[in-house]
């Protein structure tokens, strides 16, 4: 299973599910950094020294970051969908299907 960090803009039921479904997943309150507007370079910095692909609602400002900084340890961005539990299974499915995530985007939509 993947080793994720939960953006503090994804929702927690989204991340109980994937914890569920066996992922190993750092939320940023988790990391000692809830409600500090952590800048996002910080964020995909700090997944990357801990190895962790980044799972995040921001899709905009994340896929820019790829483009500047494509060595990290992967960015799984998403649109939000209030099926929290569907929204963890299709990212479950998309991270079974890319395998190793180091340095590459994956795009989950909502269907």
């Amino acid at each position: 299973m993947a080793r994720l960090f939960a953006d503090e803009n994804l929702p927690e039921p989204v991340v109980v599910e994937l914890t569920r479904l066996g992922h190993d997943v750092l939320t940023v309150r988790a990391a000692g950094f809830a409600d500090q507007s952590w800048p996002d370079p910080e964020v995909l910095a700090f997944a990357a020294r801990e190895g962790r692909a980044v799972v995040t609602l921001n899709r905009k400002d994340f896929l820019r970051l790829h483009r500047e900084v494509p060595r990290h340890a992967g960015v799984v961005v998403c649109t939000f969908d209030l099926d929290f539990a569907r929204q963890a299974r299709r990212i479950d499915e998309a991270l079974r299907d890319l395998g190793d995530p180091a340095g590459k985007v994956l795009r989950v939509n909502k269907p």
